[in-house]
């Protein structure tokens, strides 16, 4: 354990040397615990339901310096058409860390009656991000090494769109797409490009009925790297007394053209709509030939519903929400 433990902490001593930048948000599976906003700024205020969540995810328990993520967000529809949204994240790994705000304004149209599922969405995000690396507990004797915090700021934006057509619902979004970040760890301070394109596409079965199904696909293609990912999901509901319970499963398989070996992700969860409340637990377990180590990720997502509307008709749960 003392040998593990060791190498975690060399790894993370010397990580961010290499490394050019974190990225804004990461991406996980926090979409699939009635999250979608996180990922797609077109869901801000989406539903018939304001939305507030909380998330706290972790890596190596018992491990100082571990990964982890933390996000706190809320988005609601103002008046007949406009959504807002708002998002904190404090991003942390190794001595690597980052904060970021990101505030969004959405725009819904529908294209059928009020009471109907036929819905074109809009949304822009602008955030602010401080990226940041702890130098000065550093024990490696190197030039580069200034032992101090070395700090860079920048802002950055999103673009997105949605399509939902009763239990049929797609998300459209780019992220990152002002070359507006900075690279911490040489002294030009270049631009860098975190430029991000995803696809949703999936469809609610059982609208009404105890028992709902719900498959989907995500896709993200990153501009910079060529790397490309594709999670494929299956989530289900089951109404018990006022609760319902859902559980979900997704697999994300990665595709990197400058390696043979690709890493892939599995991640179950489980969760609970009480009310206007919602508690979900996320498990995530890497696999592929080339790891770092055999650790899972942990998540905890808190949510709570607020200013709810009658539900409209024949609608997915990100736009009918229980309460």
């Amino acid at each position: 354990m003392k040998k593990f433990k060791l190498i975690i902490v060399c790894f993370m001593l010397i990580a961010p040397l290499f490394l050019k930048a974190q990225e804004t948000l990461p991406i996980y599976s926090d979409y699939l615990s009635d999250n979608v906003y996180l990922v797609h700024p077109s869901a801000a205020g989406i539903g018939n339901c304001g939305k507030i969540r909380l998330t706290a995810r972790s890596q190596w328990a018992g491990i100082d310096d571990a990964p982890s993520l933390q996000t706190l967000s809320a988005h609601t529809r103002v008046g007949t058409n406009a959504g807002v949204g708002l998002i904190l994240f404090n991003d942390k790994n190794g001595y690597h860390s980052q904060q970021g705000v990101q505030a969004t304004y959405a725009y819904h149209i529908d294209l059928a009656r009020p009471d109907e599922i036929n819905q074109l969405s809009f949304g822009m995000s602008l955030m602010a991000v401080n990226n940041s690396v702890d130098e000065r507990t550093f024990v490696i004797s190197d030039p580069v090494i200034s032992q101090i915090i070395r700090s860079e700021s920048y802002f950055n934006a999103d673009f997105s769109m949605a399509y939902h057509n009763k239990g049929f619902f797609s998300y459209f979004t780019a992220k990152n797409i002002m070359l507006s970040a900075r690279s911490l760890y040489n002294d030009r301070f270049e631009s860098l490009n975190l430029r991000r394109y995803l696809v949703t596409l999936g469809y609610y079965f059982g609208q009404g009925k105890s028992f709902q199904l719900e498959p989907s696909v995500m896709a993200q293609s990153i501009e910079r790297t060529g790397e490309k990912f594709v999670d494929f999901n299956l989530k289900a509901y089951k109404q018990v007394a006022e609760s319902q319970i859902w559980a979900a499963i997704s697999y994300r398989q990665g595709f990197d053209n400058a390696n043979t070996e690709e890493l892939s992700y599995l991640t179950p969860i489980v969760g609970i709509n009480f009310r206007n409340m919602m508690m979900s637990y996320t498990y995530t377990k890497q696999s592929g030939d080339i790891l770092f180590d055999d650790a899972g990720y942990h998540q905890i997502s808190l949510g709570f519903n607020f200013g709810c509307r009658e539900p409209r008709r024949s609608g997915c749960p990100n736009i009918n929400a229980s309460f």
